[in-house]
């Protein structure tokens, strides 16, 4: 019988008095990741008994408003490439990249 391996990703956020996040920081040993700041998070784990999203959204004060835009565009198109290895679902893949496609024109995202 083999080991069991297991992971750890870590998110440590520093927050203000009034809980909104100042800092944000991540760790992932396996992936050499050590307290590497970021601006913005957006977690979703999937609750398999219950059969919904459970979700953490959160941005510090000094996320912009143009990174955040960047930021969702290129989680959509992720998402995308996400969906098509797990689905394999090709049509469907296409359709959102489609839609990314609109959303980066209709935000001026691209050049």
């Amino acid at each position: 019988m083999s080991a069991i391996l297991t992971s750890e990703i870590k998110f440590e956020i520093e927050l203000d008095q009034n809980r909104v996040p100042e800092k944000l920081f991540w760790t992932a040993q396996d992936g050499g990741v050590t307290k590497e700041e970021a601006k913005a998070i957006m977690l979703s784990v999937w609750d398999g008994k219950a059969k919904e999203t459970m979700r953490i959204d959160l941005w510090t004060k000094e996320m912009p408003v143009d990174e955040m835009k960047i930021f969702f565009h290129q989680t959509l198109v992720a998402m995308a490439d996400t969906f098509k290895r797990a689905t394999d679902d090709e049509k469907m893949a296409d359709t959102m990249k489609d839609f990314c496609d609109y959303f980066a024109e209709k935000l001026k995202l691209t050049k």
